[in-house]
């Protein structure tokens, strides 16, 4: 009972839409969005009320304001924890309504109210829903959603949650635009025909953007990539196109120069906490300071936001759950707990610090980039400047690029939010800059410069 009174007590949250400039996101106040999403791909069907509670506090603690969420994970099986399934007959154009089900009423416990109490809490936590209309692989060939199934679901959903006031819509999910083409076009064009207010997006496969097949569709707000769980020496695909690595920030290179300009960001790079390319349990485990690098090389690069993703929590394991994928190591409960997890709010913070919307990548900045680990990610505004190194190594800045006649340098620590500042320096020429510590992987500053 008051969990129910929680959502009826929920407060409606700002519209968002992409900035006048189109390269990030806005509230309808006109203030800067940051999107720090986390990756509950299971989280409708897999927790009860009182577990999804658990994790949306948790997740609101931890800074994050997006959850990218499947409604529609298996059409064949459909089932949430309690038993009901989504649909009638696994038929995508017919979702399973039973009587005193509505979006206000939060008295049962069938699939479809168990989703809107879950949106609910969300709302109520300042958080925003980024939904999946149907997994990716339901769609593929057309085997079990084809156009006619897809454009009805997507009615469904849109009209159930057009005056909701904190979805996004993520076409899509984990699937390459060419795999059911003519569906996902019906389902975007649907979703934007019906709903006019809420920003929409597609989740792409691994090691691909939603620019390559749908930058110039209207109904696209903005880009996602999936830039995925493989390793340099993994990425080797004779399939793929783009054999870009670990090396996130090369997809938004590519996105920042298309035109219409439209906001672009990593909404799944490697997990926390998942063996490297995902399927052996006897390679390495993706690490907290891994995924930070992800996070600070794609938005440094010019991306509107980053979303984090851990093994355990993405699928909500326990132990002995039979659909359980990818060796994850401990139940998700604890999973939350993942120090990468705990350290996503400082880039939030840090890029929110400082003016936002006038923010561009400036790789002329540093004047030694360097190639994969070494590598060093520049943005900048006009009276500051950030530079992101992953090992600490020390690197050559370019000065003269912001204004004022001195500038202020400091080390920003991403594994804690703290600063340490080093010292005033002369607005010109180029400087060295050596991070503390010694140079290795995980050893990763942000160097702050800003007009003194």
């Amino acid at each position: 009972m008051v969990a129910c009174l929680h959502a009826a007590n929920a407060q409606p949250l700002p519209a968002l839409k992409v900035s006048a400039n189109h390269r990030y996101l806005m509230d309808e106040k006109g203030n800067p969005f940051f999107w720090l999403g986390d990756t509950g791909w299971l989280l409708f069907v897999k927790t009860n009320r009182d577990q999804a509670i658990q994790y949306l506090d948790d997740r609101k603690a931890k800074g994050f304001n997006v959850i990218q969420v499947m409604v529609l994970h298996d059409v064949k099986l459909g089932v949430n924890v309690y038993g009901d399934s989504a649909l009638v007959n696994h038929d995508a154009s017919k979702p399973k309504i039973t009587p005193g089900n509505s979006f206000t009423d939060s008295t049962q416990y069938d699939f479809w109210d168990h989703v809107d109490f879950i949106i609910k809490e969300a709302e109520r936590r300042g958080i925003y829903m980024a939904l999946v209309p149907v997994w990716g692989s339901n769609v593929k060939d057309g085997k079990l959603v084809n156009i006619k199934q897809g454009t009805t679901l997507a009615t469904f959903l849109a009209n159930r949650y057009k005056n909701q006031s904190n979805i996004i819509w993520l076409n899509g999910g984990d699937i390459k635009g060419t795999d059911g083409l003519a569906v996902w076009e019906a389902i975007g064009k649907t979703l934007r025909t019906i709903d006019k207010s809420h920003l929409i997006g597609f989740h792409p496969r691994g090691r691909n953007s939603s620019s390559t097949w749908f930058h110039n569709e209207s109904w696209l707000d903005f880009n996602m990539f999936q830039s995925g769980h493989r390793s340099y020496a993994q990425d080797t695909s004779a399939n793929e196109t783009l054999h870009y690595g670990e090396d996130n920030w090369r997809y938004v290179n590519d996105d920042y120069k298309l035109k219409p300009i439209k906001p672009t960001f990593d909404g799944e790079p490697s997990y926390e906490a998942i063996p490297y390319g995902l399927h052996d349990e006897k390679e390495p485990y993706w690490q907290d300071y891994e995924i930070r690098r992800y996070a600070y090389w794609s938005v440094f690069a010019g991306g509107c936001g980053f979303t984090y993703g851990h093994n355990a929590v993405m699928q909500f394991y326990t132990p002995k759950d039979p659909g359980t994928s990818y060796s994850p190591k401990e139940k998700w409960q604890d999973g939350m707990n993942a120090p990468g997890a705990s350290q996503m709010q400082y880039i939030k913070k840090l890029m929110l610090s400082r003016p936002y919307f006038t923010r561009v990548p400036d790789q002329s900045m540093v004047i030694d980039n360097g190639e994969k680990y070494n590598r060093v990610l520049a943005t900048r505004g006009s009276n500051y400047a950030f530079f992101y190194t992953y090992n600490g190594r020390s690197f050559k800045v370019a000065l003269g690029k912001i204004k004022g006649g001195n500038v202020k340098a400091s080390w920003f620590n991403p594994r804690n939010g703290n600063n340490e500042v080093i010292g005033t320096f002369p607005n010109k020429g180029s400087h060295t800059f050596d991070p503390p510590e010694e140079q290795k992987e995980g050893n990763d500053w942000v160097l702050v410069l800003e007009a003194s």
